[in-house]
């Protein structure tokens, strides 16, 4: 049941003691709740760009990825077409590195292996405070981002009605860093008249995809998923939208962050940027992201506030002391 769970932790912690800088003269001002490899002087709640120039990189070839809420082999064929834009745009070579969990996509950029790639809602907030994430953009058009809603389904032929029907039921969260998929029906679902861990037994399933193909083949009663990624497996012809009735819907939040790593040298980061907010997505890739044309400007500052608030009614943080105290429950 807390497989998953494990995996990600052990996971982490083996990034958190592979590179711990020894901090004898820290000179850092505020670091908030940032790891204590990064900084935040200017307090925007990111990891501030090294003012040492030999810690900047610019490499030579830029890795790119996903993250994983679906198969990641989908992905790597759905941004085939902007990693070759990227490419030609940055004069690099990109890769797409296929990650199968939150926790390895978050382990690659805090150890250097990746340079810029999408984070889930949830998960961003620890790329951004474990692993120096500086969240740019979310796929939108020219009215916004993109958002999703945590939705519960259950299979339209279930007797269940409303959240409080699933006492004792099998329900299903994705997994433990996951927004929609298991910190926002921790804060949410209790006013519901359910509450998560006490009237029903936390199950992850590892991904949004799992979630959704448990409830269709009856492994699960019901699961929390994020609306986009139902949408999706819909429109695929993964599963039959009408098999399933939705008894729960959150407000919006934002969907994916794209994020970069805190250490880009200046003017190849900005460049970066460029290639990234001005690219237009071809059909294909509108298909696959809901109508999304572009990657839209945002601010981690402003645009996560909704997803950091959720996690805080619920009791969760975003710092490398919530892992470790969840690691020595196990």
């Amino acid at each position: 049941m807390k497989v998953s769970k494990v995996l990600m932790l052990a996971a982490l912690a083996a990034a958190f003691g592979a590179a711990q800088p020894a901090l004898a003269q820290d000179t850092c001002k505020n670091r908030g709740d940032l790891d204590t490899m990064y900084c935040d002087e200017n307090n925007d709640l990111v990891a501030d760009t090294p003012t040492d120039s030999a810690k900047l990189k610019t490499p030579s070839t830029i890795v790119f990825t996903y993250t994983p809420v679906e198969d990641p082999a989908v992905y790597a064929e759905i941004f085939s077409p902007f990693t070759k834009h990227l490419a030609q745009c940055m004069d690099r070579k990109v890769v797409f590195y296929q990650v199968q969990s939150n926790a390895a996509e978050i382990e690659a950029m805090r150890s250097n292996r990746l340079h810029v790639g999408g984070f889930s809602t949830g998960p961003t907030n620890f790329a951004v405070n474990l692993a120096g994430a500086v969240p740019f953009a979310v796929k939108g058009n020219a009215d916004g981002f993109q958002g999703y809603n945590l939705i519960l389904i259950v299979k339209k032929d279930s007797p269940y009605k409303k959240p409080a029907d699933l006492k004792g039921k099998k329900v299903a969260h994705t997994s433990p860093s996951s927004n929609s998929g298991n910190m926002a029906p921790i804060a949410l679902f209790p006013k519901e008249g359910l509450v998560p861990g006490k009237d029903y037994q936390f199950l992850y399933s590892g991904k949004h995809d799992q979630s959704v193909m448990g409830v269709n083949s009856g492994d699960y009663d019901a699961a929390a998923v994020a609306s986009d990624v139902f949408h999706r497996m819909a429109e695929r012809g993964q599963v039959k939208e009408d098999d399933f009735r939705v008894i729960y819907r959150s407000e919006k939040f934002p969907t994916s962050s794209f994020a970069y790593a805190y250490d880009l040298e200046p003017a190849f980061r900005d460049k970066m940027l460029k290639c990234f907010y001005d690219y237009r997505f071809p059909k294909e890739m509108q298909e696959a992201f809901d109508g999304a044309d572009r990657f839209y400007p945002v601010t981690y500052q402003k645009d996560w506030a909704i997803v950091r608030d959720v996690a805080k009614a619920g009791g969760e943080s975003f710092t490398r002391s919530a892992y470790d105290k969840a690691n020595q429950k196990k």
